[in-house]
């Protein structure tokens, strides 16, 4: 058992001694691969502002800007570590490191097959045009002003104030309706009115009303007003005309601005807005007697 005990010692040194050594002789390739390594990083670093720097003058969305710089960044950083390798006689390890990256590369995209769609989808969102910071858009049945587009995500600030992130493959392979691609917004207001009225007179009535109160609508001609039907209380008609926002918050005032003003007019005209009543004909046979109870 001594005699086992002192060999497996033996060995052990030899073992450290031959690795001692071994650092010795490759102490000036380890101090040159650390500096090799820092000087990388720093070079990294540099070259991140650098391409932010040149982006910055660009159109693109400031998700690219940041995935490219970061990219850069990444590209500088593997120079180096190949480099090291290098200078360090690992050039097996590197063909090992690169083949097990392939098969670890394979499994994630396969666990993360959502999160690198998202991230896709991100890339072409932050190229296209027709999406941009500052934009109000509907996708997915929600709706607000585009805030924030990063990889993962739109983010959408809706009327309410409250926010909605999006996953950009969702906003990708849906339809986007954009109110920001025109430089005005269309204001549609449906109303009724008496049975009694001259309809001659409320046309020109409502245009007026529409003209005098937003400075978008430059003539009469701008207005579009048409009668709808007769309905069941009233003869319903709906009028149009635009405004200088692109905003859906605008487009909800201005309908309201219009609603109080109207009303006002027609108010002032003495032309009713009729609610639905229901008339109820009794047979004149029919006769409604009245107890009285004691």
């Amino acid at each position: 058992m001594t005699n086992q005990f002192s060999e497996a010692w033996s060995r052990m040194i030899e073992k450290l001694d031959a690795w001692f050594n071994a650092l010795v002789v490759n102490l000036p390739n380890i101090i040159i691969a650390v500096v090799v390594f820092t000087i990388s990083l720093i070079v990294s670093r540099y070259i991140s502002k650098v391409v932010t720097k040149i982006l910055s003058n660009t159109k693109l969305q400031a998700s690219v800007r940041s995935l490219l710089s970061k990219i850069a960044s990444i590209v500088v950083v593997l120079l180096g570590l190949f480099l090291v390798l290098g200078i360090l006689n690992l050039s097996k390890a590197l063909n090992t490191i690169l083949a097990g990256a392939g098969v670890v590369g394979l499994a994630v995209g396969l666990a993360l097959q959502g999160a690198l769609a998202n991230t896709y989808s991100g890339i072409v969102l932050s190229f296209i045009k027709h999406i941009k910071f500052g934009d109000w858009i509907e996708s997915n049945g929600f709706e607000g002003e585009v805030v924030d587009l990063d990889l993962r995500s739109v983010t959408l600030k809706q009327p309410d104030n409250n926010l909605v992130y999006l996953p950009n493959k969702m906003v990708v392979e849906n339809p986007i309706k954009n109110y920001s691609t025109t430089a005005q917004s269309r204001v549609i207001l449906q109303c009724g009115v008496g049975y009694s009225s001259d309809l001659e007179f409320v046309r020109k009535l409502v245009k007026k009303t529409i003209l005098e109160n937003f400075d978008a609508v430059e003539n009469k001609e701008d207005i579009i007003f048409l009668y709808q039907e007769f309905g069941d209380s009233s003869i319903n008609f709906e009028t149009r005309f635009w405004i200088n926002s692109t905003s859906a918050l605008e487009v909800a005032k201005a309908k309201t601005d219009a609603m109080i003003a109207i009303k006002k007019v027609f108010d002032t005209n003495e032309i009713n807005i009729p609610f639905p009543i229901r008339t109820l004909n009794l047979p004149e046979s029919l006769k409604i007697e009245k107890t009285n109870s004691n």
